[in-house]
């Protein structure tokens, strides 16, 4: 299993520091979120909340660019592996996605995955001129287009949205940027199931996590991609009762290849030292890296 720690809400003076500590400590990897902008006034509904509201979303929650950010981590780091958790697809234009993402790939020798949610608040897609009702159809077209720009030969691409002519963008990452789709939604499974090169989790109850990885291995099946990779990142919610190594073989089981560490407000509350997120990160080493 490997083992992922989320970077969201991380103060900016910790957060080199902290991910320094994980790839010591045996972390594979590093997830990092992604939103432009916090609007002062929003009328979106966040998806994974009861109240409909996103959580710990203050005026001053960090949010930085997620690409210039995993070029930074990736040049501080030798092993560790990096993550959007996740980062809005139809948000961008898909050329400068495989762009950023390519090169990333490449300069880290394919250490950047590329994990992909549709996107909830239309207040962004408005501010960017984007059609916040056509993103489902406009996410699986950035996917075919950044899929074959990253073949590192001439492609050309004519679809609803997008139109090049013959074109090579170099440099090629070693492989394409495995891409991940976020969410659990019917049809975010089904895109999962059907394009995705895994499917990374937003947080459920470990029997949550184990009924959508069931429902992802029957898609899989249904539609013949059964056979291709596929990595499932999942996530617990931080409960009373501490994941244990029990708990982790039970989700590996199960067909998940990564668990989330969730934020450290999440984990050990708000405003937490540097010194006590190091703890954190030794504990989850010794209690369940260490184990499993």
């Amino acid at each position: 299993m490997q083992f992922w720690q989320s970077s969201f809400l991380c103060e900016g003076e910790h957060l080199f520091d902290m991910v320094k500590h994980c790839e010591s400590a045996g972390f594979h990897g590093i997830l990092v979120s992604d939103h432009l902008v916090h609007p002062e006034k929003q009328d979106s509904k966040y998806l994974y909340s009861a109240d409909h509201k996103p959580p710990q979303f203050e005026d001053q929650t960090l949010w930085p660019e997620a690409w210039s950010l995993v070029g930074a981590l990736a040049a501080l780091t030798q092993k560790l592996h990096f993550c959007t958790n996740v980062y809005i697809l139809p948000l961008r234009h898909p050329i400068e996605v495989a762009k950023s993402t390519g090169s990333l790939g490449y300069f880290s020798k394919g250490r950047v995955h590329l994990g992909v949610g549709a996107g909830w608040m239309k207040e962004e897609f408005d501010m960017m001129g984007v059609d916040f009702h056509t993103r489902g159809k406009r996410y699986d077209e950035c996917i075919e287009v950044i899929r074959k720009l990253q073949a590192g030969k001439y492609v050309e691409h004519s679809g609803q949205f997008f139109k090049f002519p013959r074109i090579i963008m170099t440099p090629a990452p070693p492989t394409p940027v495995p891409i991940l789709i976020g969410g659990t939604s019917d049809v975010a499974l089904k895109r999962a199931a059907r394009i995705g090169d895994g499917w990374v989790s937003p947080g459920g109850t470990i029997d949550e996590e184990i009924a959508i990885l069931k429902t992802l291995d029957k898609l899989r099946r249904e539609y013949g991609t059964h056979g291709k990779p596929f990595n499932s990142i999942v996530a617990v919610r931080v409960g009373n009762k501490p994941v244990t190594p029990s708990d982790i073989r039970r989700l590996e089981d199960a067909g998940a290849t990564g668990y989330t560490v969730f934020p450290f407000p999440f984990t050990i509350g708000r405003g937490s030292t540097l010194a006590q997120k190091r703890a954190e990160i030794d504990r989850v080493a010794g209690e369940l890296i260490s184990k499993v």
